[in-house]
């Protein structure tokens, strides 16, 4: 059986641009959607998931950082990485906000193509993953425990003391290679060479915003309860890496 073409949604009211891009993609065996606009895009998301979502900031009927914090509501399990002239403050926010890269304009051809197949080999790589792992017990007859941290493979889930944690593709898998090795201190190069497969990522400040979101997450889970001490943390130690704080985790 032949693989299908992995789709890409263009998000891009630029016409001589969006053909420009379709062209590039097309001509490395991706199928390639645009849409010129939010609405458009969404119209497309009703009927159809594509496999990566390619945006621009400026669009005509919507702010594209808007846009994005729409995207995690109405298509959570679709990644997507910004390609867009945005300042500094705009590429830390799209980070923020769930992106899983973004690509400053103008660009290369190529260095979009390399940077779409970063995304798409950490997606695919999560997805063989779970398949091979058998599925969790059913546990929903057990009281929960504090600070309890799941992780079930087969459903690409993680959960907080029972409950479900919104986490992006690159988000969840970093947070996977991490309860591998609970109580670790994990150097930039580890993380950068399991996580995105590229241990040249470990300059890049990608790794930190990617830590700083996945913190924020676990502690948002569990905010106001005063029991911050029994919530899995990452630890950042000056000079060495990253290190997974918990006080149990259990792997599915």
């Amino acid at each position: 059986m032949i693989a299908a073409a992995p789709t890409i949604l263009l998000v891009e009211d630029d016409g001589a641009l969006a053909e420009d891009m379709a062209r590039a993609l097309g001509s490395s065996e991706y199928s390639v959607w645009h849409a010129e606009t939010a609405a458009d895009a969404r119209a497309v998301l009703r009927n159809a998931r594509p496999d990566l979502i390619v945006l621009d900031l400026t669009l005509p009927d919507v702010d594209g950082l808007v846009f994005c914090t729409q995207l995690r509501t109405e298509a959570p399990d679709v990644p997507f990485m910004i390609c867009s002239a945005a300042t500094t403050a705009e590429k830390v926010l799209g980070f923020k906000l769930g992106a899983e890269d973004v690509l400053a304009k103008p660009f290369d051809m190529p260095e979009l193509e390399a940077r779409i197949e970063a995304i798409l080999r950490r997606q695919a790589r999560a997805n063989a993953e779970s398949l091979r792992t058998p599925p969790a017990k059913d546990q929903s007859s057990s009281a929960p425990d504090e600070g309890m941290l799941r992780v079930d493979l087969s459903r690409w889930r993680v959960t907080l003391d029972d409950t479900p944690l919104d986490l992006t593709p690159t988000e969840y898998q970093l947070l996977v290679y991490m309860t591998r090795r609970p109580g670790e201190i994990i150097s930039r190069q580890e993380l950068a060479r399991g996580v995105w497969g590229n241990e040249r990522m470990s300059t890049s400040r990608t790794i930190d915003a990617y830590v700083r979101r996945v913190s924020a997450k676990l502690s948002v889970s569990r905010a106001g309860q005063g029991q911050t001490e029994r919530l899995p943390r990452i630890l950042s130690i000056r000079g060495l890496g990253y290190q997974l704080a918990v006080p149990l985790v259990t792997a599915a």
